[in-house]
């Protein structure tokens, strides 16, 4: 082996014992509160005041929506570190006083966002520091928004839906493809609180979809979500969660193991569940907790 050779396999192995040195984190949040814990739901900790929550890639910051003001709620894209708790909120960074939802990019350089003006709701991009605003896609017609945008995992393309269609688009705004969401799941909706995640290779999308099911619970206005993966090669939609059983908020701990939001019959307060797919197994994870993200 030459020493060029022994450096690079040297400087390999250093940097992957940093790594293993790095627990992966998980976001969530918890009444109205946005917290972190060990990937495995121990250490959790009290961030901030906020929803929508989403931990960075390199789990060392926590984005989310800030909402606040006298003369109305003024919602707010900001973003927290962890490790000091200093929260930065992008007001006059961002053209609008009505965001929510940040989006990591893969790389942790940029937030995606949905944003309220001019009686549309769009999705604008902004960099991590709250400069560089500008438009990712914006709404062509009336009543025409997007929602539940997600990356895919090489940082290229999103996917987003407008309540009928999924739509996977360029970081241009141009549409790459598209599918009818009755065509796979004909007793499904979405909504705007609906939401999307990319499997770690891009082939398959975890999403919620509200069901044409009759579930009656107590304290449960609208219809039931369940969760979903749909194989963007084969289109072939697969359930996750039984009837009976409300499932959101998924996202990817491994090509076979999910993370998501469930509430079983009888119980008050969501609390995240670690799946094995295909949807066999769910353990418990965290008590009282809601929309999870996790670090890479």
């Amino acid at each position: 082996m030459t020493r060029s050779l022994i450096s690079a396999a040297f400087v390999f192995l250093i940097s992957m014992s940093f790594a293993a040195d790095v627990p992966r984190m998980l976001g969530f949040e918890r009444g109205d509160a946005v917290w972190v814990a060990k990937s495995d739901g121990t250490g959790a900790k009290k961030i901030a005041t906020g929803s929508d929550s989403e931990i960075s890639p390199d789990g060392t910051r926590i984005a989310f929506t800030h909402s606040a003001g006298k003369d109305g709620p003024a919602r707010n894209i900001a973003v927290a570190d962890v490790a000091t708790g200093k929260v930065t909120i992008f007001k006059n960074q961002i053209p609008s006083d009505n965001c929510f939802r940040p989006v990591w990019s893969p790389d942790g350089t940029q937030l995606l966002f949905s944003i309220y003006t001019d009686n549309e709701w769009h999705l604008g991009l902004v960099k991590a520091d709250g400069t560089g605003f500008r438009y990712l896609k914006k709404a062509a017609e009336k009543n025409n928004s997007f929602w539940s945008a997600c990356w895919a995992p090489d940082g290229r393309s999103l996917y987003i839906q407008d309540l009928s269609k999924i739509l996977q688009v360029g970081t241009d705004g141009a549409e790459l493809k598209s599918w009818t969401l009755d065509a796979f799941i004909p007793k499904g909706s979405f909504s705007s609180a609906s939401h999307f995640a990319v499997s770690p290779d891009g082939g398959t999308l975890l999403m919620d979809v509200e069901m044409n099911e009759i579930v009656k619970r107590k304290d449960w206005e609208g219809p039931p979500p369940a969760l979903w993966t749909f194989d963007l090669t084969t289109q072939k939609a697969t359930r996750l969660t039984p009837k009976g059983y409300f499932g959101w908020a998924g996202c990817w701990l491994s090509a076979e193991d999910i993370l998501f939001a469930g509430q079983e019959v009888g119980e008050k307060e969501a609390s995240l569940q670690r799946m094995a797919l295909p949807g066999k197994e769910r353990k418990l994870l965290i008590k009282k907790a809601n929309s999870p993200s996790v670090s890479r």
